[in-house]
């Protein structure tokens, strides 16, 4: 028998905080966000069916994460001397967009254009939000010119203002490390314990993603907590089941990019990319009605990026019961556009009916065990030495490629470093083979395994 737990109180945040990057076309938006997301230490592996073109993207800045945001220009409406709102229309929504729905606000000014009536009226909405916000001026090239072009910016009535050039650099770092120390803090809450499995569930609109969380709570209707926001915001609720405990997030729809056109909706997708952040695993859905999508392939994407566990869901499988043919064929295409996650399970079911639902749980929990294991160092060294023995790594320029030693440096997923005297030198084929071998070894089929390569420390001599 289930139980189900609303979790009062406001639980701690483990979602990345979200930046929003708002300004005036020419300003510098692009050039800044460019430089911003380039600059980042994380190390990350490229993953098929993630798109590289968005306009939002996670920064890891002095041991501090954040999603940053662009959230388009804010334009100067047609014929704003005759309505008399310079905030009209798209302006307008943009900004209370990002405002309403950004942790932190960048608000980027034109160093060399000067102060204009738009930058004034957006200075007086930000003013009335209880969010940081850093007023930017950019396109200052150095610190000479800031006499010259800083002081028009304080008729805006600002204390602090930024100096930066986007694109040469000047005054970024200092920008990033306050921002960084204000960003909004991970709070220790209950819900972050050992003990609790958080699943996120994720998938286009109207693919089924509420009518699942319900069938597993066992209501007509998302027992939701206290937590402030719209129904736009991802949704917990916390189900006990056989004494183990889950934390289930309900998450607003992803559409395709091309697809996406009121920044309201916008904005939805990035609070659902941010909570990849509090969850262990993720559950993909896919129609059973529409199939795969290259958006599914693109979700996925999204869950490996950021190392998670993953369980595919085939939906609405009430609707292809009676037509074996269609179900074969529905597998086998997704099998094959999901190949680079077929460590991942596959379920059918139906929210609506029930039909297969009791399974999903205990799969959950499967993925969950194996996405948390750890190793012991010896074992994992013996694997290394047989995986070298049956198929050794190619020569680099003449010379034999050794791999010396491997040791775990974390789960969730689990990940594990090889010292290397090559590491840059490795063929991502072999990277493959020595992943798939530790998957095999370690009996990790139900979850994402990560290696790193690290340089051997060569001994300095002193006299």
């Amino acid at each position: 028998m289930s139980e189900i737990k609303t979790y009062h109180g406001k639980p701690g945040r483990l979602e990345a905080p979200i930046v929003a990057l708002i300004g005036r076309p020419n300003a510098g938006k692009s050039t800044l966000f460019n430089r911003i997301t380039k600059s980042r230490k994380a190390i990350v592996d490229p993953t098929p069916g993630v798109t590289r073109d968005r306009q939002y993207e996670r920064v890891d800045w002095e041991e501090r994460s954040f999603i940053l945001v662009d959230t388009g220009g804010i334009e100067k409406p047609g014929r704003p001397e005759k309505d008399g709102d310079v905030m009209a229309g798209s302006i307008q929504e943009q900004t209370l967009q990002a405002v309403a729905e950004a942790d932190v606000l960048l608000f980027l000014l034109d160093g060399r254009e000067g102060v204009t009536p738009a930058d004034f009226e957006v200075t007086a909405l930000l003013r009335k939000s209880d969010k940081p916000v850093y007023f930017v001026v950019n396109k200052i090239d150095g610190e000479e010119l800031e006499p010259t072009l800083l002081p028009p910016f304080y008729e805006l009535g600002i204390e602090l203002l930024w100096p930066i050039s986007a694109e040469h650099g000047y005054g970024v770092r200092t920008l990033l490390d306050d921002l960084a120390g204000r960003l909004p803090q991970r709070q220790e809450s209950a819900l972050q314990h050992d003990d609790v499995i958080r699943i996120a569930v994720f998938g286009r609109p109207n693919v089924g993603k509420s009518s699942l969380v319900n069938r597993l709570l066992g209501e007509e209707r998302m027992v939701v907590s206290d937590i402030p926001g719209t129904t736009r915001d991802s949704i917990d609720t916390v189900l006990t089941v056989n004494s183990r405990n889950y934390l289930l997030i309900d998450t607003a729809g992803i559409r395709r990019k091309g697809k996406v056109r009121e920044k309201l909706e916008k904005f939805s997708i990035i609070k659902a990319l941010a909570a990849l952040e509090r969850c262990d695993v993720a559950l993909i859905l896919i129609s059973a009605e529409e199939g795969i999508t290259e958006q599914d392939s693109r979700v996925i994407g999204y869950t490996q990026e950021q190392g998670k566990g993953c369980i595919l869901v085939v939906n609405k499988w009430d609707l292809v019961t009676a037509e074996p043919a269609a179900q074969k064929r529905i597998m086998a295409e997704v099998a094959m556009a999901t190949q680079f996650v077929s460590f991942a399970p596959v379920l059918s079911l139906s929210a609506l009916t029930g039909r297969g639902v009791k399974k999903l749980l205990p799969t959950v929990a499967a993925v969950h065990e194996q996405f948390c294991r750890t190793f012991p160092t010896n074992r994992l060294n013996r694997l290394l030495r047989a995986a070298v023995e049956a198929h050794s790594p190619s020569l680099h320029r003449g010379r034999r490629i050794k791999l010396l030693y491997t040791t775990q440096i974390a789960s969730r997923p689990p990940t594990f470093a090889i010292v290397t005297n090559y590491p840059k030198e490795i063929h991502f084929s072999y990277h493959r083979y020595l992943v798939n071998s530790f998957r095999k070894g370690l009996g990790l089929d139900k979850t994402p395994v990560k290696i790193v390569f690290r340089e051997r420390k060569r001994r300095t001599i002193s006299f």
